[in-house]
């Protein structure tokens, strides 16, 4: 009946024993997490989103998705419209090579973006951090190291409630939640006191109106033809002049013309006149003028 020869059987052999799981490939998973989308499984491209839980999108395969809710898997249906989303910041690896410039093959040791701070790669060895309020991305090392409510990359302040784990595990996720929760609590509050503004507003506009009834008023203008005159030159307005003007009889006014002599004025003073060439000492005299000669000299 068998197990002649001097063989031993083993107990594997002679008891069905329950298979082990496959065991996962940590590096396959993790290229999965960070360089493919989580609805459609097609590679990460521009322009990338998060959600509130930090899973990461394509932009385009999630609004297709929420125009046919059919193909939204169980992953996504907190997504209910664009407003759960955000538009994410990345900073390229300059050390990545595409697609197309590798001959088609992906390059799995290097990943495409790094941290902006410190330049670690954004594969999945270390955690990494995205901010709600401006979408920029780094490592949760730099936060850590540099701990300010500024964002490092766009210098954007922001609060804890935006800071979103990307590809958290379990514990992550119920901190995601309750972050999640918090920010729309914030936008609903941001709604009614914006609704309170514009009630005010009306309610002010609409008490300062004479009839409330009356939601439109016409306004009449009466337009009256031009009035040419009657005489082709009509006589100049000497009445009408305006208060602090100076008449053409004032002194003033005659300085003003170029007839006017210094010498010949009668209000001025021998000694001002003295200072002129126009004077008859200037005319007179016999020296050489202080600065090149004197024209009334022969």
């Amino acid at each position: 009946m068998g197990c002649d020869g001097g063989t031993i059987p083993r107990r594997d052999e002679l008891v069905r024993v329950k298979k082990k799981p496959e065991a996962k490939d940590k590096d396959s998973e993790l290229i999965f997490q960070w360089r493919y989308c989580a609805i459609t499984q097609q590679l990460l491209q521009q322009p990338i989103v998060m959600c509130g839980h930090g899973k990461l999108y394509n932009k385009i395969s999630l609004i297709e998705s929420l125009l046919n809710r059919e193909m939204m898997p169980p992953i996504a249906h907190h997504i209910k419209s664009l407003k759960d989303i955000k538009d994410l910041n990345l900073t390229p690896n300059p050390i990545y090579k595409d697609d197309d410039k590798n001959h088609g093959e992906s390059d799995n040791r290097t990943a495409p973006y790094i941290c902006p701070v410190i330049g670690l790669e954004m594969s999945g060895k270390f955690r990494f951090v995205a901010l709600w309020s401006c979408g920029c991305v780094f490592s949760e090392r730099a936060l850590k190291e540099i701990d300010t409510k500024i964002c490092h990359k766009c210098q954007k302040p922001f609060t804890e409630e935006d800071v979103v784990v990307l590809n958290g595990n379990e514990d992550d996720l119920k901190i995601m939640n309750q972050r999640m929760e918090l920010r729309q609590q914030k936008h609903k509050k941001k709604r009614e006191k914006n609704k309170v503004k514009v009630d005010l507003s009306a309610a002010a506009s609409t008490s300062n109106d004479p009839d409330p009834k009356c939601t439109s008023t016409t306004v009449t203008i009466k337009v009256e033809p031009d009035v040419k005159p009657t005489t082709k030159n009509p006589a100049p307005l000497t009445n009408n002049k305006r208060p602090g003007s100076l008449k053409e009889s004032t002194h003033d006014v005659k300085k003003m013309k170029s007839s006017y002599s210094v010498a010949k004025d009668p209000k001025v003073t021998d000694v001002y006149k003295s200072i002129f060439t126009s004077h008859e000492s200037e005319k007179q005299q016999n020296r050489a003028h202080w600065v090149t000669y004197n024209p009334f000299y022969n």
